[in-house]
């Protein structure tokens, strides 16, 4: 991985629908506000990579726009688009140019401004995002339709039912709402999910990440430079990414998300984590449940359960504080809401603010071990990346 990298610095907006602010606006609250927490001034920034989707807003360049909103215009700079991973991928690269030795300060931002455009064209643009000529011309599948086949092949396989899934939006509305930054602040009863609307069965409207409006932005800096810094950096001990099919007609079966077990292997064996029992090791997770399936996927792709029993971690609350290995303490996706191309750099915050003992009360994990892990996909298992994050 060449020399070690740190975050030393760390930004986030209000996510949920923003009509009070531009997308370069929003990109600026979070960049102005990693800025300050790293001890930076803009010129000391090398490289800038934004993690940005898009299509629904009205900015084309974003990366240069936003360079020229934060005083960034001679640092090299580019957009990265990985679907729904988009964010983590721009951490990736500027994690590399300072890994690599070509700069000893980036930032990387992820930001959308989703609700630029009508709900319909979104929820079409999403479903676009998979394999087009043969799964949304021909057959209509938007991203719901995506995960219910998941879900469907997973109830039958291992006999989970509606209310199993429905824990996860229980869980994860119970932490959001403690986050003053979650788009969702209102607890929900496993009554409540199950009585919503079905959007595509089993998944119902409770169980459904939102669109959302909202940045978050990381300074990473060298070794030398964050033991300048600061006293309490913390490091990227791991990577893994993967690639999945486009075409969903070409995976062997939708039991689970293969690319995202690929990258955890990948970033397990670079950060020193047992993979057979990594939450032995890890203090928390945040990971990418856009539908409540999704999650439960995840305890099982990243090793925290076996094949068909990651629903029993819910059904016990092992994903609580308290439990085997608390995850999304900042509501997920599904609570603090889903600005596509923000998420992964969102979920990077949120692992450097537990790891930093600096959440709110009630959401604060217990760390012990000084590790967490975010687990950020793009589409449905079209892009996986999985980082270790350590204060050693």
């Amino acid at each position: 991985m060449g020399r070690r990298v740190a975050i030393v610095g760390i930004g986030l907006t209000a996510f949920g629908r923003r009509s009070d602010a531009s997308l370069s606006e929003l990109a600026f609250e979070a960049g102005r506000e990693a800025l300050r927490d790293a001890g930076v001034e803009a010129r000391d920034v090398r490289f800038f990579a934004v993690g940005n989707v898009g299509a629904w807003s009205s900015e084309p360049l974003p990366a240069v726009l936003i360079s020229e909103y934060l005083g960034l215009e001679n640092t090299g700079s580019l957009r990265v688009e990985a679907a729904c991973a988009s964010g983590s991928a721009a951490i990736k690269i500027a994690h590399d140019a300072i890994a690599s030795g070509s700069v000893d300060i980036a930032m990387a931002l992820g930001v959308e401004r989703m609700n630029e455009s009508p709900t319909p064209n979104v929820v079409e643009l999403i479903g676009r995002a998979g394999n087009y000529f043969w799964e949304f011309e021909n057959f209509g599948l938007t991203f719901p339709g995506y995960y219910a086949i998941y879900a469907t092949a997973y109830m039958d396989r291992y006999g989970a039912r509606e209310e199993d899934l429905a824990e996860v939006a229980v869980k994860n509305h119970y932490y959001g709402s403690m986050n003053p930054y979650a788009q969702f602040r209102k607890p929900v009863s496993l009554e409540d999910v199950m009585s919503s609307r079905y959007i595509a069965w089993p998944l119902k409207l409770l169980e459904c990440s939102p669109i959302t409006d909202g940045a978050a932005a990381v300074i990473l800096a060298s070794e030398e430079v964050a033991g300048r810094l600061t006293d309490s950096p913390v490091w990227i001990k791991g990577m893994g990414y993967a690639t999945g099919t486009a075409n969903l007609s070409k995976r062997d079966d939708f039991l689970g998300l293969e690319p995202a077990s690929r990258a955890a292997r990948i970033a397990y064996a670079s950060a020193g984590i047992d993979p057979e029992r990594p939450y032995k090791q890890i203090d928390v997770a945040t990971v990418h449940d856009c539908f409540s399936i999704a999650e439960i996927l995840a305890y099982e792709d990243l090793g925290f359960a076996r094949r068909g029993e990651g629903y029993m971690l819910l059904k016990e609350h092992q994903t609580y504080i308290g439990g085997l290995i608390p995850v999304n303490l900042d509501g997920g996706l599904k609570s603090k809401g889903h600005p596509i191309g923000a998420t992964g750099v969102g979920m990077a915050v949120e692992a450097v603010r537990q790891l930093r003992r600096e959440a709110e009360r009630g959401r604060q994990a217990d760390v012990k071990n000084g590790v967490a892990i975010t687990h950020n996909m793009g589409g449905t298992g079209h892009y996986a990346y999985v980082t270790v994050y350590s204060i050693d």
